[in-house]
């Protein structure tokens, strides 16, 4: 099922997600919601407070708008960066700032620790577009927005842009309803 993504400033996109403790049904609905709305909006990462979910659940598919969706999907449940080497600057946008796209400096590998949503660990390496997804996502759940690692006078600029995409972005959403 399709759920609404959290539009910012929602304060949801600013606490921090709890662990996930029980491994079950309603889960894996979760998971499937976020694969669901994240591939009908077109991104390629969706972490659960982006649905108004406070859990620490991220999903992933950098193929999400080829022909190759749905077969290379990632979930992590509770992830953590456990080392992270280098840093590149890249262009980023995201799902709940709908229009913005900034660059910004990320580590150029991670190393992350997680579960799958039978509960069991795992540990993924990743580098390109995979470690930046990775290290967004995880700072969504983590209260942490894309903006916020910006400087100060940039994350100026990019809010001020932002709240002229944001009214355009609202109208249109009025225009479907």
């Amino acid at each position: 099922m399709e759920r609404d993504i959290v539009i910012y400033p929602a304060d949801v996109l600013k606490e921090k997600a709890e662990e996930v403790e029980e491994f079950n049904q309603e889960v894996r609905d979760l998971v499937n919601d976020m694969f669901e709305t994240m591939y009908k909006r077109g991104g390629v990462g969706l972490a659960a407070n982006q649905v108004g979910v406070l859990k620490r659940v991220i999903v992933i598919d950098l193929h999400s708008r080829t022909e190759k969706q749905g077969k290379e999907q990632l979930v992590l449940i509770n992830p953590e960066i456990i080392s992270q080497e280098g840093e590149v600057v890249k262009e980023e946008g995201c799902l709940s700032l709908p229009g913005l796209y900034r660059k910004v400096k990320r580590a150029a590998y991670v190393k992350v620790k997680a579960q799958n949503v039978e509960g069991e660990e795992f540990e993924l390496e990743a580098e390109g577009l995979l470690a930046r997804a990775l290290q967004h996502e995880i700072d969504h759940l983590n209260g942490i927005v894309f903006i916020d690692r910006l400087s100060p006078i940039q994350k100026r600029l990019a809010l001020e842009k932002y709240r002229k995409l944001k009214r355009k972005y609202e109208r249109e959403l009025a225009k479907k309803r």
